[in-house]
């Protein structure tokens, strides 16, 4: 399915993204630049010392291509090495440079993060490279910078500076950008507690070969109860994205309409923007007239087909829960009264089980383990509700972020059997 065209005016799709950038506290106010070149090959760029949690459309320049300029500020002061990476690479046309924490992490150690480490980070991200040090605003750090995406390179670690990343548009831009700084972040995470499993040519072969094989139907009106689905979806897709517990490219969240049907995220959108209809409607094999179904649509059926009791379904890559998901060490949740009463044992499952078409993926959650870890691929989350699934997300990443931090104060301290056995009967456990 083709992308739409782009009808959103250069002035406003960078402020928007700028916004989400700064609000998702991966730029500082004074930090960070984003670009956009345009069909009659004019750069669009956001100013010099203007702060960017603030930005208006008026505030964005335009360099033409004979130099002058229009605009209430003078452009970004990383204009020269905007304009390098566009003279190296006719096919990028949008530029994201920031300062986001884990990959200034990357930066002044100077190393680059390992895609490797899942299948969607490594397809998104494109080639990673390194650059290194120059000045700021120099048309030596140009030179540097361009030298890197000359060799195919689209996500580049600058040394002691922070990552610029290109890409076809802003949008795909962006979510190369995003799927960057969390790849980085898993991995910190992920190193602190222990040895980090990557990804395999066969095994990122594997994911990219799954598909969905549905044909297309009318469903015709929509019920109440499926337009209010489609709401809480909606919302808590959303909040998702905004709680980082998801990414703009990243997971699916599926609600049963009735025994044969669920609707479940589109593949290839924005997480994010989703508005209530972009959802797809999917009953038994066929989707929704004009729609594509997220690519693990088939893992979700299975779960509903073997697990009458589940009403909602979460695949997720929260940062902390993930970064178990890439080392071999247990998520064990018996560390407070709320994380074993929401989840339970949390199960583990071998990479790629929930890729196949044996339903195998079903066979690692139930009513009494609600939660499984995916390796390499993040959490899946069941439940009675779009709300509970939710809630158990929520509780599942914040007991993953409690016990990665515990580590640096001391030895972590589960609830003994006595106390599990003892919250199993009061709230009534199976």
């Amino acid at each position: 399915m083709n992308q739409p065209r782009n009808v959103i005016h250069p002035r406003d799709e960078i402020m928007r993204t700028m916004d989400r950038i700064y609000r998702y506290r991966m730029t500082t106010t004074s930090g960070g630049n984003l670009s956009i070149r345009d069909s009659a090959g004019n750069i669009w760029i956001t100013p010099a010392r203007v702060d960017k949690g603030n930005l208006t459309r008026n505030d964005i320049v335009c360099v033409h291509q004979d130099g002058s300029i229009d605009g209430l500020h003078p452009p970004s002061s990383e204009f020269p090495f905007h304009k390098a990476i566009y003279e190296t690479r006719p096919d990028i046309n949008a530029i994201v440079h920031a300062h986001p924490v884990a990959l200034v992490a990357f930066s002044i150690s100077r190393q680059t993060p390992n895609t490797r480490l899942f299948h969607q980070a490594h397809s998104v991200c494109g080639k990673v490279g390194f650059a290194p040090y120059a000045c700021p605003g120099s048309e030596a750090l140009g030179e540097s910078i361009a030298k890197m995406f000359a060799q195919s390179c689209d996500s580049v670690i600058l040394e002691n500076h922070g990552v610029v990343v290109g890409g076809s548009d802003l949008a795909r831009t962006f979510e190369r950008f995003e799927a960057f700084e969390f790849a980085g972040k898993t991995l910190v995470k992920a190193n602190q507690l222990g040895e980090v499993r990557y990804l395999t040519d066969q095994q990122l072969k594997q994911a990219a070969q799954r598909g969905v094989d549905f044909e297309s139907y009318d469903p015709g009106v929509a019920s109440a109860k499926e337009q209010e689905l489609r709401r809480q979806l909606c919302d808590f897709v959303r909040r998702g994205c905004r709680q980082r517990l998801l990414i703009s490219t990243e997971g699916s969240f599926s609600a049963r309409v009735d025994g044969e049907s669920f609707l479940i995220t589109p593949t290839q959108k924005d997480r994010e923007l989703l508005r209530a209809e972009d959802f797809v409607l999917v009953d038994g094999d066929r989707r929704e007239i004009g729609k594509l179904a997220s690519r693990a649509a088939r893992a979700h059926q299975t779960i509903y087909q073997k697990h009458p009791h589940v009403q909602a379904i979460v695949f997720a890559h929260p940062v902390n829960a993930t970064a178990f998901s890439a080392t071999d060490v247990p998520l064990d949740v018996r560390t407070i009264p709320e994380s074993y009463v929401f989840l339970r044992d949390v199960q583990r499952a071998e990479y790629g089980v929930q890729y196949g078409n044996d339903g195998g993926i079903a066979n690692y959650v139930s009513a009494s383990n609600p939660a499984a870890i995916l390796e390499n691929d993040g959490v899946l989350v069941t439940g009675s509700s779009v709300l509970d699934v939710f809630d158990r997300l929520e509780v599942l990443e914040s007991t993953a972020e409690a016990v990665i931090d515990a580590q640096a104060i001391g030895k972590v301290s589960v609830m003994p059997d006595s106390v599990i056995e003892e919250l199993r009967e009061a709230f009534h456990l199976k």
